[in-house]
């Protein structure tokens, strides 16, 4: 399935964090937070502004992005979670 975001919104998948600490102890999944970084896999076209001009995205597909904790919705495709998150909670792009 494909999926186009719309407007200013973006589809991220989250890139999963290490299941080992510095020291070697190894996490459980019940203890594990959700990671806060991710892929950009799709882009939508842009946001309009109060003039009715397209205001492009800063971020575009294949950007490594950090993003706020609670942001977006979570759902399945392709057996992978991904986001649907809006630009404004994009936190940074990390290169």
């Amino acid at each position: 399935m494909k999926v186009r975001p719309l407007h200013d919104r973006i589809l991220v998948e989250r890139i999963e964090e290490d299941e080992k600490t510095r020291g070697g102890i190894i996490i459980p999944d019940t203890a594990k937070e959700k990671p806060m970084q991710g892929r950009v896999t799709a882009a939508g076209s842009g946001r309009l502004n109060d003039d009715g001009k397209l205001i492009p995205l800063d971020v575009k597909k294949g950007d490594k992005v950090l993003f706020s904790k609670y942001a977006g919705t979570e759902f399945q495709l392709d057996g992978n979670e991904h986001l649907i998150i809006r630009e404004d909670d994009v936190l940074a792009i990390l290169e």
